[in-house]
């Protein structure tokens, strides 16, 4: 069933998302574990590059780990929604970990065998709980006011942008003072008992529900299109992973053309704090724009201001078009996640968030792998306004329609 904010209002806070009835144990709990997906990917592959001696090994395996995640977690979301997260969640927690262990013990051994370290990567990959999309699941069921479950969802955005950036930072203490293997098993460790202590919360253990189970939720402004909402929200997401993948990349290159590596981390931390921002601030304000439509200008804002970023006199200049890219980031993949809520039924929430991240993540691996051969035949402002191309075209098919039907915005039609 669902539970009602203690503080509905026309304004509701990031507190009194904190303040609902058992979310703040609930999503920190959760964060715990998650903590790992910033700390296993570093720890990985610095466990098979010093096993092996090679980069090549430790990139193999980190594909393997990353391909598998990716590919196989609307599989896992899948499980969640039919078994539950208790009956799910743990065994493939403890399953994760205990591969997660393996391949540190493997890895800490002389002469580690590479086909063993990358087939326990790609093993570790595929069973990785998605503490993400049921986080947001249950959040969905404890939050029935869409103000406050829109904050919900930009401090969830928010906080795992943050795990990213916090997660590679205790992999560096962590290798300072023992090795790269003990990344591998604190990992375990926080995934694990982040997982216990998420399902064994109140929250989990009474249930997740929605106001109309069975049933997409009503936004203002409509009645959801189940397929069209859920469609729309996985193709900008796509097309925002996209975006980011090349841009991390270009960055690099144009840093390398003006002799200045050193605007790099400035770069990566300029978007990281932009979208930390942004993501804020979209929670704070009270949108009246319906989801679908703030999803496709968000997508198309993010995509303009990159390809204004190629054209950059100085790698500084462009550390302030990413930061200003970054205010879109997190607010598109905020919107994403609420307009895949939107779309469906209370059995399917876990999944929809699933394939929004998957769309995501599958964009962002992709474009890496572009971008790199793009920058060797093109030049680099040319580079920029392709990796930007994406996110305005994903944009631009979405709001186009949605003019084209009095009443209808992309994937809402009008109430009956």
């Amino acid at each position: 069933m669902s539970v009602s904010s203690p503080a509905h209002s026309p304004a509701p806070t990031y507190a009194a998302v904190l303040r609902t009835p058992h979310a703040g144990r609930a999503f920190g709990s959760a964060l715990l574990g998650r903590l790992s997906y910033g700390t296993a990917p570093l720890s990985l592959i610095l466990s098979v590059k010093d096993a092996t001696g090679s980069y090549a090994v430790a990139g193999t395996a980190m594909a393997a780990f990353g391909l598998a995640g990716v590919l196989l977690s609307p599989a896992r979301a899948a499980l969640v929604d039919r078994l539950g997260p208790r009956r799910a969640l743990v065994p493939l927690a403890a399953a994760y970990a205990l591969l997660l262990v393996a391949l540190a013990v493997a890895a800490a051994r002389p002469a580690a065998p590479a086909g063993v370290l990358v087939a326990l990567a790609a093993a570790s990959g595929c069973l990785v709980p998605p503490l993400g999309p049921v986080t947001r699941a249950l959040l969905s069921g404890l939050l029935s006011d869409r103000d406050l479950l829109r904050r919900a969802y930009s401090l969830d955005t928010v906080a795992e942008e943050l795990l990213f950036v916090t997660g590679p930072l205790l992999v560096g203490l962590l290798v300072r003072y023992a090795s790269a293997p003990a990344g591998l098993v604190v990992s375990a460790g926080l995934v694990l008992t982040g997982t216990l202590a998420f399902v064994t919360s109140p929250a989990v253990r009474g249930g997740t529900g929605a106001p109309r189970p069975g049933a997409p939720r009503r936004a203002a402004g409509g009645r959801i299109v189940p397929g069209a909402g859920l469609l729309r929200a996985v193709g900008v997401a796509a097309a925002v992973g996209m975006c980011l993948g090349a841009v991390e990349l270009l960055v690099i290159a144009f840093a390398d053309a003006h002799q200045r590596p050193g605007a790099v981390p400035w770069a990566a931390a300029a978007l990281s704090a932009g979208s930390a921002v942004g993501g804020l601030v979209h929670g704070a304000v009270p949108w009246r724009v319906p989801t679908g439509v703030r999803l496709s200008v968000l997508a198309l804002g993010l995509g303009t201001v990159l390809a204004a970023a190629g054209l950059s006199p100085h790698p500084y200049a462009l550390v302030g078009w990413v930061a200003l890219g970054g205010l879109f980031v997190a607010p598109a993949i905020t919107s994403a996640y609420l307009l895949a809520d939107e779309s469906v039924g209370e059995e399917r929430r876990t999944r929809a968030g699933a394939w929004v991240n998957t769309a995501f993540n599958a964009g962002t691996t992709a474009a890496t792998a572009g971008a790199g051969l793009l920058v060797e035949r093109l030049p680099l402002p040319l580079c920029f306004a392709l990796a930007a191309l994406p996110a305005v075209l994903a944009a631009a098919g979405t709001l186009v329609p949605a003019r084209r039907r009095p009443g209808s915005v992309g994937g809402v039609e009008p109430p009956e």
